[in-house]
């Protein structure tokens, strides 16, 4: 029987050959909307699971007066971050929570997070204890009904996204196991916010770089209803 515990998912995420990076689409995307939430500095930002870095390098500068940390509880990911991101803290949302005081981040960016999480409920609730008051949350996750979802189910065929085993791929198109514990539709993850004390203010849609090429068109295409596209881009606050 595989180990599905806490433990054994910290020992799978801390596997160097894990991907822990985004597509560069989606965290420009991202990007935008931050920067069109918080305006001119100055602003505490904090990139919550930040991976590897790649996705604050791929969105460019941070704004003038605005400080980014990332914090991820791998060591290995955030030695990599360090290329990237000059601020870094060890951290994680279980276990005493974040080393961040109550109300003291202006923004939080959880981008690609939400699915891998055992409690996403606990991990909501720590997310909004750290923002102030109307401080915003910017998450992204894949989105469960995306538009070539919706054909593999009808063919009886397995989404992409989902995962059935930690050890290989089955049943699904794709070659990497990731480590997806829960999937999201638009609705659903909007319900999901809103329960846990956010207002939702914009959920919008971005392409998947895992796409194949000549689909990719396509793909861009369907951002414009979030409901159908490849990742879900939300914009939240702290109410």
């Amino acid at each position: 029987m595989s180990d599905t515990s806490p433990a054994g998912l910290r020992a799978f995420y801390e596997n160097p050959a894990v991907p822990v990076a985004s597509g560069p689409e989606r965290s420009r995307r991202q990007a935008r909307m931050l920067a069109r939430a918080l305006g001119p500095g100055p602003a505490v930002v904090v990139d919550i699971g930040c991976g590897d870095g790649s996705a604050a390098s791929f969105a460019g500068p941070t704004p003038a007066g605005h400080t980014l940390v990332g914090i991820d509880w791998s060591q290995d990911a955030l030695r990599r971050a360090s290329h990237h991101m000059r601020h870094l803290v060890r951290g994680e949302l279980t276990d005493g929570g974040l080393p961040l005081a109550d109300g003291g981040v202006d923004a939080a960016v959880f981008a690609e997070v939400l699915e891998h999480l055992v409690d996403p409920d606990a991990a909501l609730d720590e997310l909004r204890r750290v923002l102030k008051p109307r401080g915003h949350l910017m998450l992204s996750t894949p989105n469960l009904a995306a538009w070539y979802n919706r054909a593999l189910l009808l063919a009886g065929v397995q989404p992409i996204f989902s995962e059935v085993s930690l050890r290989g791929i089955h049943g699904r198109p794709g070659s990497q196991v990731v480590g997806h514990l829960r999937l999201y539709t638009a609705r659903a993850l909007r319900e999901l916010l809103t329960a846990s004390g956010f207002e939702v203010v914009r959920i919008a849609g971005a392409p998947f770089h895992g796409v194949p090429r000549v689909l990719r068109p396509l793909d861009r295409v369907a951002c414009a209803a979030p409901s159908l596209a490849s990742i879900l881009l939300a914009h939240a606050r702290r109410v």
